[in-house]
């Protein structure tokens, strides 16, 4: 830790192109962690993902499984604040990542205000490409008419909306709509394909 911040060091996967390409990698890596698809007997696991503007990459952190919460009943990890990467001196966090071992969507705590990472909106050093800080959140199936398919999902902090990872593209399903974290699905849209 530093300052009192979680801080983990980079890069465990990457680079990538897109955001889209990180998250369907990140989300194939990070379920297969021991007990992060364990239903509820896992556990959760967190990430940084992060921006090079000399590379024009995004990276993947090494994971952490630091419990937020130490309620055995509680799936939780604490998102890491500060990131070690000594070869990207112009890394951008852009967000936390983290798996669900047995809930398919975000959790109120994910939603509500006091999650929100700020600022919510961020420039590259630069000013390169501005970015909305974005929470990933990813689960392996493990029963259902797809057993084994990762599902990737996201939470803008600055439009507060939830998208799906779906085909390669984020589509929204939904918008937070209170400071509780409350969400309203989009018509013809859900947590599921």
């Amino acid at each position: 830790m530093n300052n009192d911040l979680l801080q983990v060091d980079g890069p465990l996967a990457g680079p990538f192109k897109t955001l889209e390409e990180l998250a369907s990698n990140a989300c194939e890596l990070m379920t297969s962690e021991p007990g992060a698809s364990n239903g509820k007997y896992g556990f959760e696991y967190c990430a940084l993902y992060y921006y090079s503007q000399d590379e024009d990459r995004f990276f993947l952190s090494y994971l952490s499984d630091i419990r937020s919460n130490l309620d055995a009943r509680i799936k939780s990890c604490e998102i890491p604040r500060e990131l070690n990467d000594p070869n990207r001196e112009d890394a951008v966090i852009l967000g936390g990542a983290h798996t669900h071992p047995h809930n398919g969507k975000f959790a109120p705590k994910d939603l509500n205000a006091a999650s929100i990472w700020h600022p919510t909106r961020i420039t590259s050093k630069g000013g390169g490409r501005v970015f909305d800080r974005t929470m990933m959140m990813f689960i392996k199936e493990t029963t259902g008419e797809k057993p084994g398919e990762c599902r990737a999902y996201s939470y803008n902090n600055y439009t507060r909306t939830v998208s799906a990872l779906r085909s390669g593209e984020w589509i929204p399903i939904g918008q937070v709509y209170n400071d509780d974290g409350d969400l309203r699905m989009f018509e013809g849209k859900g947590w599921l394909p």
